[in-house]
């Protein structure tokens, strides 16, 4: 049994996960995630919504430092314009700098709108994303042994895990 699972169970303590979605987002990211959270972990939760994924990095950085969140998950939905890729590299460049500010993760769950061949595809790479997401930061608390034996082993979240090189 690792440490983290032990103090949790031995003192009662709960971790707290943040969630940051946004509303241009053309899917309930954040309600997947929360979904799959809730139904894998003893924790407390804590959601925001903000308008774009621009705004991520500042709400990821308020629930770490003013909610005190162990980790956040930040969900958004770059569109397909050249733009919205540009807007994408800005806000995880945000999100990066929010990280190393606090020194805490925060896992960037984007899907783009350009990467599923139609709307049905790209709903179920939201959904699916954001629930391995979801997995990821429960290994990350209770399990980061996993985390390493899963190193090199080509894992993709949302389509069809990559066959690891040999």
């Amino acid at each position: 049994m690792n440490t983290f699972i032990y103090f949790s169970l031995f003192f009662g303590f709960m971790p707290t996960i943040g969630i940051a979605d946004t509303t241009f987002a053309r899917y309930n990211m954040g309600a997947a995630a929360v979904d799959e959270l809730k139904n894998s972990i003893s924790a407390k939760i804590i959601r925001v919504t903000v308008p774009g994924v621009k705004d991520l990095p500042v709400a990821a950085k308020k629930l770490l430092e003013e909610q005190q969140c162990d980790i956040v998950m930040v969900l958004g939905m770059p569109g397909r314009q050249p733009q919205d890729k540009v807007c994408a590299h800005e806000a995880s460049q945000g999100i990066i700098l929010a990280q190393l500010m606090t020194n805490k993760h925060i896992i960037e769950v984007f899907v783009h709108e350009d990467e599923g061949k139609d709307d049905k595809e790209l709903a179920f790479l939201m959904e699916m994303r954001s629930r391995e997401h979801a997995q990821n930061v429960i290994k990350m608390l209770t399990n980061p042994e996993k985390m390493i034996k899963e190193a090199g082993t080509g894992q993709r979240e949302g389509f069809k895990d990559a066959k690891p090189l040999q």
